[in-house]
């Protein structure tokens, strides 16, 4: 395999010569470049990227950091930075959580795997983590983006959306509709969007004189077990006797569709349903669920653009506004009552 050292020799240059001819990086005279290229061409040269990559002290490698590998929320995002990284001409490098200890003492140990790859940033995706986290990692390596997480430390790094609004439009939803007997899914407590897209579907309910009822809400898991588990629970409460069901995840939603319909209850005819995320999935329910869009495919690419132009000196354009939005499909039908002619959906 030819070398740079070999191209140098045979177009008889300097291997300093050669190296700014191959890498476009210093001035080299037309002639000298012209005789460096057709040297590279007639030996096969190839510039090895571990050693351009070491002469500029980078890896040209981007960490990221996801719970999961699994579920068809985490996939869209490392397909989506892969993607970003590749047209940069970088790589990526994913750890997930695994291994011992809790949620937060895997996404901390799976940081630490990246940053001892030497990755030139970091991408982070993680409910777990509390904010003395985010400040101990940002003092260690402060070109770390965080993903569907806000920190006042660093709200330049942080890339998402408005989940208490999206919870708002979930509710706006079922209200447009003619709901006001709602049930609802609830993710964890423990992960802030979740409390955030709660939050804001119950106070937009509040907002025009509808409560759900305490024994017509529930925990789930943010998965398909969790969601079944939880639409069974509403079941045995009777709760389901509602005309409506907020889900506070697609996959839940999902999980739900299936246990009404062994219940014997028709989506959307006696109970419609709402889901959350607009998975790849949604549109192969039966029937096709109705769901708030939250773009994280977007916001994981100008994430991504925002950590290559801090890694790199590039200037890729990054987006900041990711606004959720409701895409109608079957799963929600028209209520009972007379439905509320919100501006949202005029």
């Amino acid at each position: 395999m030819a070398t740079l050292a070999d191209v140098a020799r045979r177009a008889g240059v300097g291997l300093a010569t050669a190296s700014r001819a191959i890498s476009g990086r210093g001035s080299v005279a037309p002639q000298t470049l012209a005789r460096v290229r057709e040297a590279a061409a007639a030996l096969g040269f190839t510039p090895s990227k571990v050693a351009r990559a070491l002469s500029r002290r980078t890896s040209d490698m981007i960490g990221v950091y996801v719970p999961s590998f699994s579920g068809d929320f985490y996939g869209p995002v490392l397909q989506s930075v892969d993607a970003e990284l590749r047209a940069a001409d970088r790589h990526l490098v994913a750890a997930n959580g695994c291994g011992g200890g809790d949620a937060r003492r895997q996404a901390l140990d799976g940081i630490r795997f990246l940053m001892e790859r030497q990755c030139d940033g970091l991408l982070v995706m993680s409910n777990a983590l509390v904010e003395d986290d985010f400040v101990a990692l940002w003092h260690e390596q402060p070109r770390l983006v965080l993903l569907n997480r806000l920190s006042p430390a660093q709200p330049e790094h942080c890339f998402g959306t408005d989940h208490r609004l999206a919870g708002r439009l979930a509710a706006r939803a079922l209200l447009a509709r003619g709901h006001r007997e709602i049930a609802c899914v609830a993710g964890p407590h423990s992960a802030p969007d979740n409390e955030e897209r709660m939050a804001g579907f119950h106070a937009e309910l509040a907002a025009h004189g509808v409560h759900v009822a305490p024994a017509h809400q529930v925990e789930g898991d943010f998965n398909l077990p969790g969601g079944q588990a939880a639409a069974a629970e509403l079941l045995r409460r009777g709760a389901l006797r509602c005309t409506a069901l907020f889900c506070a995840n697609d996959l839940m939603a999902m999980a739900a569709i299936s246990v009404l319909a062994h219940a014997g209850l028709r989506v959307p005819q006696d109970v419609s349903v709402l889901g959350y995320d607009d998975s790849v999935l949604a549109t192969y329910t039966a029937p096709a669920l109705t769901t708030v869009r939250v773009p994280i495919r977007a916001a994981a690419e100008s994430a991504c653009r925002f950590l290559l132009d801090q890694c790199y000196g590039l200037a890729l354009p990054v987006e900041r506004e990711f606004p959720p939005e409701i895409v109608w499909r079957e799963s929600l039908a028209a209520g009972p009552h007379p439905a509320l002619a919100l501006e949202t959906f005029a």
